[in-house]
């Protein structure tokens, strides 16, 4: 027998439409394996489509491993609410920032919780977050298919895209091809796939050395007959900005690095018109 409907539930639900119909676009950022940099990736991405004039929001849902915060120097920073509704925290004019990181009481307290809650608290991060009119959600998703990112493509719907990133190496490929055969059979577009970690120019002899092997990412999109986003090449300095709390593109705007994610975000955009 089918529970009945409460009118909270149809509350919360009608409240869900109504944020979703101001977001005119929502990209998760996913990827099967973890320590590929996915979420230095979603960072950079929100913060250049931000950079680009889009008005951007950055939604972190890895429950047990709030990074986002961090990488944008907001670790002491709270929510405030209005009415029923919580204010993300806002880190330019046109982007904004929500993750657990911002509820718990310190940087140490683990989040112990099965599977029906958090789907619960992520329905609430878009339900009752008041988000504005947004050209983007960007979706930080720990790795894997599992809880976190199966309940934010059920909450968001069909017609949500994807960045799935990878490392080129055969290992990480594997696990990365399960994001895409995910994404499939929930109705999710793949937007392209990124290649992480790519490559090392060395700053003393202009060497570049293929640390992690090259190519993966690439074959893995042309085997998926997806988009393939470009190389994000391996750059120290993005380990020490991402500690510091700047997003890289906006610490280096000249960088390879940089003008590989303007890249990578203006073929996203171009693809989305």
């Amino acid at each position: 027998m089918n529970k009945a409907i409460t009118p909270e539930k149809e509350q919360e639900d009608q409240a869900l439409k109504v944020r979703m119909s101001q977001i005119r676009h929502t990209m998760l950022v996913l990827s099967g394996k973890g320590g590929v940099g996915k979420s230095t990736v979603a960072v950079n991405l929100a913060t250049e489509l931000a950079r680009e004039g889009q008005r951007v929001g950055l939604l972190d849902v890895d429950i047990h491993g709030p990074s986002i915060p961090g990488m944008f120097g907001m670790d002491d920073r709270k929510l405030y609410s209005t009415g029923n509704a919580m204010i993300p925290v806002e880190y330019t004019a046109n982007l904004s920032i929500m993750s657990i990181g911002f509820l718990l009481q310190s940087r140490e307290d683990a989040v112990i919780w099965r599977g029906p809650l958090k789907y619960n608290v992520i329905r609430q991060f878009i339900a009752n977050v008041e988000w504005g009119d947004l050209d983007y959600l960007i979706v930080d998703c720990p790795p894997g298919t599992g809880d976190e990112p199966l309940s934010i493509a059920q909450i968001v719907g069909k017609g949500a895209g994807a960045v799935v990133v990878t490392t080129p190496q055969r290992v990480s490929i594997d696990d990365v091809r399960k994001s895409i055969q995910f994404c499939r059979k929930l109705d999710i577009t793949v937007l392209g796939v990124i290649e992480n970690m790519s490559g090392f120019t060395c700053p003393h002899c202009g060497e570049t050395v293929d640390i992690f092997d090259a190519g993966g990412g690439e074959e893995l999109a042309r085997e998926a007959n997806v988009p393939f986003l470009g190389r994000i090449p391996i750059e120290p300095n993005v380990v020490r900005s991402c500690d510091k709390g700047t997003p890289f593109v906006i610490a280096d705007n000249e960088s390879g690095v940089t003008q590989a994610f303007r890249k990578a975000v203006r073929d996203i955009m171009t693809a989305l018109q």
